[in-house]
């Protein structure tokens, strides 16, 4: 009897990494080799997961001393620009900046008639700004197709982006 019950262990056991992995959503992303603040969004990045969604991010580094360029090509507006930038393989949506694994999540799961998402500058307490307690509140900005913006999320506090 206790042979079978450690069979049947091992057997959920082994079979719950199956039903909790999530689809790896592909995620290249652009930065400065130099930027801490960047890395520390990519471990935000690739700590999130959620079972419900099924979804997590597997991003690609690619490091550049010209993000400039990047950004030039991709169209994103010099007053929205940040530190990094990720790029989604499959769509090519763009997410410019500290933008919460939360909400690129939702915007992946809404499919928005849109270019991405945006955080401009490097907002205090934002992923990968964490200094303790200090927060400052700050917007995420669609990015539309026809070039225009407007607020996607105000996240007002440091629980709001997970």
């Amino acid at each position: 009897m206790r042979r079978t019950l450690q069979r049947l262990s091992v057997i959920a056991l082994t079979s719950l990494p199956v039903m909790a992995w999530a689809e790896a959503v592909q995620l290249e992303v652009f930065k400065d080799p130099q930027c801490g603040c960047c890395q520390a969004w990519l471990e935000h990045i690739q700590g999130f997961n959620t079972v419900d969604s099924q979804l997590s991010f597997a991003p690609r580094v690619n490091t550049t001393a010209d993000l400039y360029a990047t950004k030039d090509r991709l169209a994103i507006p010099p007053r929205l620009r940040s530190c990094h930038t990720a790029v989604e393989a499959e769509s090519g949506y763009v997410f410019e900046g500290h933008v919460p694994a939360r909400l690129i999540a939702r915007f992946l799961a809404e499919k928005p008639d849109a270019r991405g998402l945006a955080v401009p500058g490097m907002p205090l307490g934002s992923p990968g700004m964490e200094m303790g307690e200090r927060f400052q509140p700050y917007a995420v900005y669609l990015l539309k197709n026809d070039g225009s913006t407007e607020v996607y999320a105000n996240v007002e506090s440091a629980a709001q982006q997970y």
